[in-house]
C-alpha cells in the first residue's frame, strides 16, 4: 500500500494515475524521456520522488534531433547534466532527422517522431529498460484532439493520445502544463525552452498560443479538461469496437487458400438483431444503415488481414467496397491500396492480394509469425481463440475458483478473472517482454526464461503471450504473472488450455 502521506498532492495524483492505468509494476526499470523542456523535467522529478512507492528504478534517455543546431546540443547537455546530478544512468542518441525526412518523404515533425520512438523501442528491446515514460500532458491531449477535429477525424482520432502503447507510458496525461511548471519553481528546478514552440507557422504553436486561450477566455474555462475527457470517452468506445469487430471477423469471415471471403448478408447484417429480439419485437428491425459503422469497420479489418496493415485505406475506399457489395453484379471488383483486390462473387465478397503485390511492411521491430488477437472473456463458460500461425486453438475457461481450485493442476495457467483488465490480447512474444512470475521475487525477461527452459530459437518469435492491459499475464509453459495469478481470495479463475487446429 502506498504511503501517500510521504508525497505532495501532485505526486499523489500521478501515483494514483499510474496505479489506476496499471502503467508500472514493481521491478520495472523506467527510461524517462527528457527533452529538457518543463514537462519532461517535471516527469523525471516526480518519478524520482515516488519511485520508492512504485518499486521501480530510473534512467534518463534523450533523443537529439539535431534540428536546432547549438540549441539542440545545449538541450542534450542539459539532460545529461540533470541525469548526472540525480545519480542516474544516461543514454543519448542523435539521428539525422532531416536526411530521413528527405529520404522517406516525411515531414520533419513526423520524421522526428518516428526516429524518437524507434530509439525508445531499441532501448527496451536491448533490455536496458522495461518501460519508457514520456511527458505528454492534458494540454497536449487537448491540442491533439483539437488538431484532429480541425483536420477532420473519426472516432479513432478523437481518442487522441493513449496512456500507454506497447512499452511507452504517459503518466502525466491528467496534469496541466502550468501546474508542472509551478511544481518545478517550488523545487528551484530549471528547464529549457524550445524555440520552435513559439513558431506560429506550426499548427500546434498557433493552437497553444492563440486558439486554446481564446476558447478558455471566450467560451469555456474548462475547455482543455473537456477535450481530454472526450478523448478518454473515445478511447473507451474504441476498445469496445475493437473487441466487437474482432469477434464478428472471427465468426463471419472464412479463409480459402489465398482469399478471405464474407457473405454479403453477413457484411451488411453483421449482428443478427432479429434473432435476439422477442417474437413480439421482431417486426421492429433496424434501418438499413443502422449497422453501417460496424460494416465499415469490418471491411477495414478484412483489408488488414489480407494486406498486413491499414496504411493508405481511406473512407473513400471503404465506400467503394460497400458500393461494390450493394450495387454491382457478380464479377465486378475494386482494387485497394497495397494490391488488395475485392471482388463480388455471387453472394460473397472475396478479398485477395494481386499476384506479385507485396504486403504492407511490418512496423519497426515486428517479425514473421506476428499475430495479435483480442480476447473477450465471458462471465461464465469459455471462449476460444484460433491462432493459424501456430496451428493451435487456445481455450480460456472461466471457472468458479472455490470449487475448482483443488482440481486444478499446477501445469495449468490459473489467473484471477477480477485482476485481468481490457484490452486482453493473445499475441506473440516481443523483444523486451518481462514480468514477475508467480513464486518469484524479481522481474525476469522472457528471453532469459526461454534460455533457461531450452525453448528453441526458431520457436521464440511466435511464442504465445497473454497481455492484460498492456502487461504480461501469462506465457505458454511458464508460471503466470504473480499480479494476475489466482490464489487466496480469488472468486473466479481463468484456466488456459491449447489444442491443435
Amino acid at each position: 500500500m502506498w504511503n501517500l502521506a510521504a508525497v505532495g498532492r501532485l505526486e499523489e495524483r500521478v501515483l494514483e494515475a499510474i496505479g489506476r492505468a496499471q502503467l508500472l509494476t514493481p521491478g520495472d526499470r523506467v527510461a524517462v524521456a527528457v527533452s529538457g523542456g518543463s514537462d519532461s523535467v517535471a516527469l523525471l522529478r516526480l518519478l524520482e520522488t515516488i519511485r520508492g512507492e512504485l518499486g521501480v528504478t530510473l534512467l534518463v534517455v534523450h533523443f537529439n534531433h539535431g534540428l536546432r543546431g547549438e540549441e539542440s546540443e545545449a538541450d542534450a547537455q542539459f539532460a545529461a547534466a540533470l541525469a548526472s546530478g540525480r545519480g542516474l544512468d544516461f543514454i543519448c542518441e542523435r539521428k539525422g532527422v532531416l536526411s530521413a525526412a528527405r529520404k522517406h518523404k516525411w515531414n520533419l515533425e513526423d520524421a522526428a517522431r518516428r526516429l524518437r520512438y524507434a530509439f525508445f523501442e531499441r532501448i527496451v528491446a536491448e533490455g536496458r529498460a522495461t518501460r519508457v515514460a514520456v511527458a505528454h500532458t492534458e494540454d497536449d491531449q487537448a491540442e491533439t484532439v483539437l488538431a484532429h477535429l480541425l483536420r477532420g477525424t473519426g472516432l479513432a482520432g478523437l481518442a487522441g493520445i493513449y496512456p500507454f502503447v506497447g512499452s511507452v507510458i504517459r503518466p502525466l496525461l491528467g496534469e496541466r502544463r502550468a501546474d508542472l511548471r509551478e511544481y518545478l519553481r517550488t523545487l528551484g528546478q530549471s528547464w529549457r525552452e524550445d524555440s520552435t514552440n513559439l513558431d506560429t507557422r506550426r499548427l500546434r504553436a498557433r493552437m497553444r498560443s492563440r486558439l486554446l486561450p481564446l476558447l478558455e477566455r471566450e467560451f469555456s474555462p474548462q475547455v482543455t479538461k473537456h477535450l481530454a475527457q472526450l478523448a478518454e470517452l473515445a478511447r473507451e468506445e474504441e476498445a469496445f469496437w475493437d473487441v466487437l469487430v474482432e469477434d464478428r471477423f472471427c465468426k463471419l469471415a472464412t479463409k480459402h487458400d489465398e482469399t478471405l471471403n464474407i457473405p454479403l448478408q453477413d457484411l451488411f447484417r453483421p449482428m443478427d438483431i432479429a434473432r435476439d429480439r422477442a417474437p413480439s419485437e421482431r417486426s421492429v428491425l433496424p434501418r438499413p444503415n443502422s449497422l453501417r459503422a460496424l460494416t465499415e469497420r469490418l471491411i477495414r479489418r478484412l483489408y488488414q488481414e489480407v494486406s498486413g496493415g491499414r496504411q493508405g485505406l481511406t473512407a473513400g475506399h471503404v465506400r467503394q467496397v460497400i458500393h461494390l457489395a450493394a450495387e454491382s453484379s457478380s464479377g465486378h471488383q475494386v482494387e485497394l491500396p497495397g494490391g488488395v483486390v475485392v471482388e463480388r462473387v455471387f453472394s460473397e465478397l472475396v478479398f485477395s492480394r494481386r499476384p506479385g503485390a507485396a504486403p504492407h511492411s511490418k512496423p519497426s521491430g515486428e517479425r514473421e509469425g506476428t499475430y495479435q488477437h483480442l480476447v473477450t472473456l465471458p462471465d461464465h463458460g469459455e471462449t476460444t481463440v484460433s491462432v493459424p500461425e501456430l496451428k493451435r486453438r487456445f481455450c480460456l475457461k472461466v471457472i468458479d475458483w472455490s470449487l475448482a481450485e483443488r482440481d486444478t493442476t499446477k501445469e495449468k495457467a490459473a489467473l484471477d478473472r477480477d485482476r485481468l483488465s481490457a484490452p486482453l490480447v493473445l499475441r506473440n512474444w516481443r523483444q523486451g517482454d518481462a514480468y514477475r512470475a508467480r513464486g518469484h521475487r524479481e522481474v525476469e525477461k522472457l528471453k532469459r526464461m526461454f534460455l533457461a527452459r531450452h525453448v528453441p530459437r526458431r520457436d521464440r518469435a511466435s511464442w504465445p503471450v497473454l497481455e492484460s492491459g498492456g502487461r504480461v499475464a501469462w506465457v505458454r509453459g511458464m508460471p503466470p504473472a504473480d499480479e494476475f495469478s489466482a490464489g487466496e481470495g480469488t472468486r473466479v479463475g481463468v484456466v488456459i488450455e491449447e489444442e491443435r487446429l
